[in-house]
Order: structure tokens, then sequence, then C-alpha cells
């Protein structure tokens, strides 16, 4: 067991033990609640075969691409599931997704095929979409995955926008990057 949680990301051995530990001593209904959700995680769940989106096993489609709520004409395009929670909980956001399923790295040896790239261009292709908003990672790895969708959709009627970049609320500019700084002037806007 400790081998098995010490395999999970951002869990070392000293936290493997303790969890290890400390489900000899949970009651068994708990164990055995927690057993029961590691299978239904596997065997629960599937892609989304719109978006690639974590949905329910034998659904159609996930709740998201099944709202008539939500704007079908935009998608954001984000690198895993995980980002499409993060957008969420703004509240702000009211269009649909794509997942990419990570970002190029030809270091890693992620090359386009190994995304879902060709099915967003499909997708794009299909129509209905007006606007795809990039929100990649802003990371080299990010960066050059928006580039290279930018590119593929540069013939396609799409308008193609990256989401902006700047200063976080609370920070102090003396310790912002190079980097940050320089987007945040870049991405000013008028106030009023």
């Amino acid at each position: 067991m400790i081998n098995a949680f010490a395999r999970l990301p951002g869990i070392g051995p000293k936290t493997a033990s303790r969890l290890a530990f400390y489900l000899l001593n949970v009651s068994d209904d708990l164990a055995s609640d927690l057993a029961n959700a590691l299978t239904d995680l596997k065997t629960g769940t599937a892609d989304c075969p719109i978006c690639f989106n974590i949905t329910v096993a034998g659904r159609s489609e996930c709740e998201i691409c099944a709202s008539p709520e939500r704007d079908a004409g935009l998608v954001c395009v984000v690198e895993e599931a995980l980002d499409v929670l993060a957008l969420e909980r703004t509240g702000g956001y009211q269009g649909r997704y794509h997942v990419l399923r990570g970002a190029l790295s030809p270091i890693e040896g992620i090359s386009p095929e190994d995304l879902t790239i060709q099915q967003l261009i499909d997708r794009v292709r299909a129509g209905g979409v007006c606007e795809i908003i990039l929100a990649t990672n802003p990371s080299m790895e990010g960066d050059a995955t928006a580039m290279y969708i930018q590119q593929q959709l540069g013939a396609l009627d799409v308008k193609v926008t990256r989401l902006a970049r700047g200063l976080p609320i609370g920070g102090d500019l003396e310790y912002a990057d190079q980097s940050t700084l320089l987007r945040a002037l870049i991405g000013r806007q008028e106030m009023g």
C-alpha cells in the first residue's frame, strides 16, 4: 500500500506511510468506501466524445456539451480536465470546452498527434464555432501549443483569442518577474 501511494503525484514516502497506517486504523466502512470509489473512478467515467472532458460512463456527451444554456459558438481550449474545473469555479464562463489532454513538448515526446488538436480542428470545420479561447498554461509548452493551434486554425473562419496575463491581485510589482510585468504592460486596458 505504501508503494502504491508513493507512485501518486505529490506524495512522497513519508506521506505514503502515514496514509497507509491511517487506513489500517479506520473503520471497515471507510476502507470499503475508498476501495469502491477507486473502482468507480475507473469504470464509471469516460471521455466526452465532443470536448474530451471527463464524464459519466455511458453518456453520449458531458453535462456541459449537453446543456442548451451554454454558448456552443464559444469554445475554451484547455490542457487538462482540471482546468475545466478551475474555470467553472469562476462562474463567469458560459461557453463550452475542448480538453487537449496535455501540451506539446518535444522533450517529452508529445506531438500534435498525441493531443486532441485534430478533433478541435474538425469541430471548428463542422461549423457553429465563432470563437476559440486558448487557455493553455502560461509556460513554454502551453505557449507553443497555443501558437500551433492558432496556426492550424488560421485558414478557418473562426476568431482565436488567448487568455489575458498579468499581475495577480494583491501582488507587488517589485516581486513580479520581467515576463509577467511585460505581459501586463502589453495587455493593459483602458479604465472606465
